[in-house]
């Protein structure tokens, strides 16, 4: 049988009723030494008991608490120390293991050559601009839902949400030019492959954002203009670049 290694606060364990099941020897008589070992420590003031065992608890079949210990390699070592023959060589060596495999785990990952450190780096940039869009795009979520929404606010919420692409239809344009045209009238940027709004229009209702599932790992963010925000595209486009939806143009021409 090889014992599972828990990790807490950096420190590695085994627990004592997994030793005793390796041990072949009843979970009582292995607490009950282990006592005995933590009543030596504590006649040496330079020792610390907790270095080698930690006093823990578990709830039997009944529902009832019962207690137990969580082993250190150093008190495993001492539980260890006291066995002899092929039981003794070969608990030793599970747990030997065990804790080498959970130590190897938590080793930073240190490249040993030129191309692994290149990949590494490569790695944490990657990482690292995914994490500044992940930020960015739920700064965007929380600026959204930050505003008490007024009466006339919640009615326009309600309705279908639009896609940029859409809106930009309406003008008889791609929803790329029309994003490009709010970046150059300060509404929004681009980070990484998502548009953001700027923070002097985030809180404003405009827009709401969905995150969509591309695997386990990752999403994407996708931002759609709420009726609000169609509105507020529209009295923009108007005022500052005199751009007019189809529709208005044709009656004008009429």
């Amino acid at each position: 049988m090889m014992p599972n290694v828990l990790k807490d606060n950096n420190q590695l364990f085994i627990n004592s009723r997994e030793i005793a099941e390796m041990m072949g020897k009843k979970h009582f008589h292995l607490t009950r030494d282990i006592e005995g070992y933590i009543r030596v420590l504590s006649t040496n003031p330079n020792l610390d008991s907790r270095n080698f065992f930690i006093s823990s608890s578990y709830m039997d079949a009944k529902g009832e608490c019962r207690k137990c210990y969580l082993l250190t390699r150093k008190g495993c070592d001492m539980v260890a120390n006291k066995m002899t023959g092929e039981k003794g060589v070969l608990f030793t060596a599970a747990y030997v293991t065990k804790f080498e495999e959970m130590e190897n785990k938590l080793k930073p990952n240190i490249p040993q050559s030129l191309p692994e450190a290149l990949r590494l780096a490569a790695d944490l940039a990657e990482k690292n601009e995914y994490l500044l869009l992940e930020n960015a795009q739920k700064n965007q979520m929380i600026n959204e839902l930050q505003p008490k929404a007024s009466y006339y606010d919640l009615v326009l919420q309600n309705k279908s949400l639009l896609s940029i692409s859409k809106i930009a239809k309406d003008y008889g344009m791609s929803g790329t030019k029309m994003n490009k045209l709010l970046h150059e009238l300060g509404i929004q940027f681009k980070q990484g492959d998502c548009w953001l709004l700027y923070q002097k229009y985030a809180d404003k209702g405009y827009t709401q954002s969905k995150t969509h599932a591309i695997d386990s790992d990752k999403s994407k963010l996708h931002t759609y203009w709420t009726q609000k925000g169609r509105l507020f595209i529209y009295e923009t486009l108007k005022n500052k670049k005199g751009i007019l939806p189809i529709i208005e143009r044709e009656e004008r021409a009429s």
